[in-house]
């Protein structure tokens, strides 16, 4: 009898549910469930602003959708496991009543506070503590953002995000024990190091530690499907922890010393190892976050796909990814490679209009202004190479290593232009594949839970023996 195990991935645009069980010694994935969401806008009445806010309702009812049409096409899964993008939390109080909003990491409440806590802790000091590069984003200048505003008054848990969902499957929303290693990573509040808290940091920011547990590495179980949830989807299951930073998942389906790209929304570029907590590291903009095997994944944010998905959006979705691309490369005929702006820039994070902002950053810099889709397309993506490039040279220089080759992973990994322009711009082979890095290695999480014996030998030959990976560009 087939056992499945259910992997339900969200990225910052859509998620999906996919099954995995083993087959002739292969991994087969099967997608039962997909579905988009962004951040909403939400009027603040006191503050006189728009926030950016996740609908964890709606969210949450895609959850529940996904189970039922597992139990439609009369596959169980034996186990669940949630993971999603990094850094956002909800707050809950002694009943475990959620405290709205969930704000999304775009939300620009946060920027007053990376000032006011470097003020408090000199950068450089954050940084040899927690490896964690400086993003508006980051969960430390959330919370102290939330603790202007009141909030953390009545808070008495701090839920990741896939920490909350699961715990509302398992309706455990008042007796979390952990907080999971990969997430925890992320918030900028843990000593790199040695996987613990950083009391110096609670204490000088004045943040409340009560609200955090102690961090365990993934996977580890946590408990079945509630009364409630069982009568819903009409089946039970384990609920399981896996890596549930998205990116930490990705890559567990690499080889150890691999250079990779997790190719989403986010370009997440690095490798797997110890932490780097240098200056030049910290200058170069380099993060450390954590690994599934309790590793550090010293890595750069690099604006991805989010970037052409907007220009995509803003042209009223006229066109497909694929004719944006077929355009960009006419357009690369014409004008060259040499034709990039750094979308690294924090113009770029959350505008207001993102082909404005491209616009004018052309127009600073001097340059021929993009002036149609084609043009607009092709600078994204040369853009975006150049990015990988300059991040590379960044990482063999901080590492003393070299690199030989790019393993582009996640659903980037299916844009054979960008994936092209990669090995083109870094003059390296790319091995682009498996698309669904992160579901993938959510399934390979819970499989080692499970004890099944088909990854007893690591995860990577899995893999390989699983999935086409193509390769790019140099031989």
């Amino acid at each position: 009898m087939t056992q499945y195990h259910l992997a339900i991935d969200f990225g910052a645009s859509g998620g999906r549910h996919i099954l995995g069980s083993i087959k002739d010694g292969k991994l087969v994935l099967e997608e039962v469930h997909r579905f988009s969401h962004v951040p909403q806008k939400h009027h603040i009445p006191q503050e006189q602003r728009e926030s950016l806010i996740w609908d964890d309702e709606e969210m949450f009812r895609q959850i529940i959708e996904g189970l039922v049409k597992c139990n439609k096409l009369g596959k169980i899964p034996c186990s669940i496991g949630i993971d999603t993008w990094g850094v956002d939390y909800a707050l809950a109080d002694s009943k475990g009543e959620l405290i709205k909003p969930v704000f999304s990491y775009r939300d620009t409440r946060t920027l007053p506070f990376m000032e006011k806590a470097n003020s408090i802790i000199p950068y450089e000091k954050f940084y040899s503590i927690t490896g964690i590069a400086a993003q508006p984003f980051n969960t430390v200048y959330q919370l102290m953002a939330d603790k202007a505003e009141g909030r953390l008054e009545r808070a008495e848990f701090m839920f990741q995000l896939p920490e909350y969902f699961s715990a509302r499957l398992t309706g455990n929303m008042t007796s979390k024990e952990y907080n999971e290693y990969t997430m925890a990573s992320t918030t900028g509040l843990l000593d790199a190091k040695n996987k613990l808290w950083s009391e110096e940091i609670f204490n000088k920011l004045g943040l409340p530690l009560k609200l955090f547990k102690p961090v365990k590495e993934p996977p580890y179980d946590l408990g079945e499907l509630s009364p409630e949830i069982q009568k819903i989807v009409g089946f039970n299951s384990r609920v399981v922890m896996i890596a549930s930073h998205d990116t930490a998942s990705a890559v567990s389906v690499t080889d150890k010393d691999t250079l990779y790209i997790s190719s989403g929304t986010w370009s997440l570029l690095g490798v797997n190892g110890d932490p780097v907590l240098t200056k030049q590291a910290m200058e170069a903009g380099y993060t450390n976050e954590g690994a599934s095997n309790g590793r550090i994944r010293f890595l750069k944010n690099i604006m991805g796909l989010w970037v052409i998905q907007s220009v995509k959006r803003e042209l009223q979705d006229k066109y497909s990814f694929a004719e944006l691309e077929t355009m960009a490369r006419e357009t690369e005929k014409k004008a060259g490679l040499d034709w990039t702006i750094d979308l690294n820039l924090t113009r770029f994070f959350s505008p207001a209009s993102m082909i404005d902002e491209i616009i004018d950053e052309y127009r600073v810099q001097g340059k021929k202004v993009p002036e149609n889709p084609g043009e607009l397309a092709f600078c994204v993506y040369s853009s975006l190479a150049q990015c990988y490039k300059n991040a590379i040279l960044d990482l063999e220089k901080i590492t003393g290593r070299t690199y030989p080759s790019i393993s582009i992973i996640g659903g980037g990994s299916k844009d054979n232009y960008l994936n092209t322009l990669a090995s083109l711009y870094t003059g390296k082979p790319v091995f682009a594949g498996p698309s669904e890095a992160t579901s993938t290695g959510n399934l390979l999480l819970q499989l080692k839970q499970a004890g099944n014996p088909a990854v007893k030998d690591g995860f990577v030959k899995l893999v390989k023996n699983s999935f086409d990976i193509k390769e790019i560009g140099k031989t």
